[in-house]
């Protein structure tokens, strides 16, 4: 019996195979179903569907393979998003700069603190970081947030730099805009020509701080596209990483960007809340090889928002559709002589 059996399978798998390639003039697409008790070249996987679509074209041209998402995860991910509360948001990619996911990313908003991003960075550019920086009776008086510097000291640029970023201080945006400027309304305008500078599109500042303002307003995809070109700067990309730090008076300046002990990959970030903006937030993060920079504006739920948005892109990139494989131009013609070894 197994020598009949043996010489059945010898002689029908050559007609297969040759049936195969004789197939491929017209194209035919095969779907072989993942059973791994039956095809154990096939692995299971529970994050794409069970099934490989093989496409054989034509004589001794190419063969496709290509793993097609599990659109059940991808459906049930994106659900999630309907829940994100955020009126405009933008997930880039962050080494290619392409668009994960979006909405509404274009619409000019208030930016609330966000925008001392670009305080952070001009002061980072335009003074040495034992610069001494003296405070005006108008940057003392500044609201919260603030870190209450008093207008009869001075203060390392250093520290006035970490208060931005980290704690979000209105009186240090001040007082460093007034050092670098003279005044706020002149810092300003540098501040809306180093967004332009850095790709950004729709961005108009007015004050240093981000406070509401006349006239002042930027979109999502600025935030990102400004935020992604910064945070490849060394020297601001390692203020944003620290969850808190001393000043050289010590006091202790705390991170509001919680994503550094809540979210995995939490790379940096800035918070804003006015208002008029409502929750604001950009940041970076990094997940294995993948970077993506997330910007929303306009949200009730800020890091729920931000968890789901993350999570979302990280999988999206995992589960993208891979790219075909090329084979050899004479694929076709390996599975012919593999037929004819079969048959001696």
């Amino acid at each position: 019996m197994s020598r009949l059996l043996h010489h059945i399978v010898h002689s029908i798998l050559p007609l297969v195979l040759v049936f195969l390639v004789v197939t491929t003039s017209t194209g035919y697409a095969l779907t072989i179903l993942r059973d791994s008790s039956k095809w154990p070249s096939f692995h299971r996987s529970t994050r794409t569907a069970q099934s490989v679509v093989v496409t054989l074209g034509r004589p001794h041209t190419i063969i496709d393979v290509k793993q097609r998402p599990n659109r059940n995860i991808k459906t049930a991910k994106k659900s999630s998003l309907k829940n994100v509360s955020a009126k405009s948001v933008i997930v880039m990619d962050a080494v290619t700069g392409h668009t994960l996911f979006s909405r509404s990313p274009d619409t000019p908003r208030q930016p609330a603190s966000t925008i001392k991003v670009l305080t952070g960075i001009i002061a980072i550019d335009n003074l040495k970081n034992k610069e001494q920086v003296p405070v005006s009776t108008k940057a003392a008086r500044q609201p919260r947030s603030k870190v209450y510097l008093d207008h009869r000291k001075t203060y390392l640029a250093n520290d006035l730099i970490n208060a931005v970023l980290l704690a979000s201080a209105n009186d240090a945006s001040v007082a460093l805009a007034e050092k670098i400027a003279g005044t706020e309304k002149s810092f300003a305008k540098m501040m809306t020509a180093q967004a332009k500078r850095l790709g950004a599109k729709n961005t108009i500042c007015k004050t240093a701080s981000g406070l509401t303002a006349r006239g002042q307003k930027t979109t999502a995809r600025d935030l990102a596209v400004i935020f992604r070109k910064v945070m490849k700067r060394k020297e601001f990309a390692s203020r944003m990483k620290r969850s808190k730090i001393r000043t050289t008076e010590g006091k202790l300046l705390r991170n509001h960007n919680k994503a550094l002990w809540q979210i995995d990959g939490t790379l940096g970030g800035k918070t804003g809340y006015t208002s008029a903006a409502r929750q604001t937030y950009v940041g970076k993060f990094k997940r294995g090889k993948d970077e993506i920079v997330v910007a929303l504006m306009g949200s009730e739920t800020m890091w729920t928002d931000i968890k789901r948005l993350v999570n979302y892109s990280f999988s999206k990139k995992r589960h993208m559709v891979q790219a075909p494989v090329r084979k050899s131009k004479n694929s076709t013609a390996a599975i012919a002589r593999k037929a004819d070894k079969t048959k001696s």
